[in-house]
């Protein structure tokens, strides 16, 4: 946040009134003016709507995690250009570097081991801000060896999914991870581990059409954008009009996609509270299964 101080007229008083700068913005749900402390305390939430507003992968950490419990893993695995692909002037080596840049990340999924309320968890995070999360090769690879990370340490898998769907400048590699990355779930539910899925804005695309959404629990942040193609897309081909807050997370629970949706003040003692009732406790335990929120 800025430090120095703007001059504005008061129209009140009659004269210039020095405020600081960047103290309030606009909530861009309901267009209130909202002081910018009370979202960023409200982990990233609008006081005023409870809108909440896409926050980076290592943000969520920070919000779930035990504190200093995390361990990031798989750092070496990164994007390669498969087919030597190139837009305008911009290659797609040059646009995944420009990625790193933004995100600070090497990868739009970041895997580690965490601590969430003690209990022990094999954790991925996926981040929009690196080139909209879109599922590529090494996101597919980095997704699979976490799944036999949290298998070999007998540990519960939870992934935050956030995505705009395969990476078109892979091609068929990238269309692929949706069948490598759903195998690895059914290695996970054939260990008998659980997995929970935490859907946030937006899921969608290849990402949503596999293992985003075939978790033991698959749950939501409000209004997240949930859904495998886009609204205007779908309403263009078929020519239909389509119902009101489609594909949001809400839509999606009352019509039995979700499990549940979980506020984000909430999501780090929901998630505790499940995480204790499915803990594995060995090889031969008996098959997991969603519970309700209490």
């Amino acid at each position: 946040m800025p430090l120095f101080k703007r001059k504005k007229f008061d129209p009140v008083i009659g004269r210039r009134n020095t405020i600081p700068d960047g103290l309030w913005m606009k909530c861009k749900a309901c267009h209130q003016t909202v002081y910018r402390n009370d979202v960023e305390e409200n982990l990233q939430v609008c006081p005023a709507c409870k809108h909440h507003y896409r926050v980076s992968a290592r943000d969520r950490i920070g919000q779930v995690l035990d504190s200093d419990s995390f361990e990031e893993t798989h750092t070496d695995i990164e994007t390669v250009d498969p087919l030597d692909f190139t837009v305008g002037e911009e290659s797609y080596v040059g646009r995944i570097e420009r990625a790193k840049e933004q995100s600070g990340l090497n990868e739009a999924l970041l895997t580690g081991f965490g601590a969430i309320e003690a209990t022990r968890v094999a954790l991925g995070v996926m981040d929009s801000s690196f080139i909209m999360a879109s599922m590529g090769g090494a996101l597919g690879e980095k997704l699979c060896r976490l799944v036999r990370d949290a298998i070999r340490g007998r540990l519960p898998l939870v992934i935050f999914a956030a995505s705009g769907g395969a990476r078109m400048q892979e091609g068929t590699l990238a269309l692929m991870q949706m069948a490598k990355t759903a195998d690895a779930v059914r290695q996970i539910n054939e260990a008998r581990l659980p997995y929970i899925s935490v859907l946030t804005d937006p899921t969608s695309g290849g990402v949503l059409a596999s293992f985003a959404t075939l978790g033991d629990l698959v749950i939501a942040e409000p209004g997240a954008y949930v859904g495998f193609a886009g609204a205007r897309l779908i309403q263009g081909a078929l020519n239909v009009k389509l119902p009101e807050g489609f594909q949001r997370a809400e839509y999606q629970f009352e019509n039995g996609f979700l499990d549940d949706i979980v506020p984000r003040k909430e999501l780090r003692s929901y998630l505790g509270r499940v995480l204790r009732y499915l803990r594995p406790q060995d090889a031969a335990a008996g098959p997991v299964c969603a519970v309700a929120r209490e």
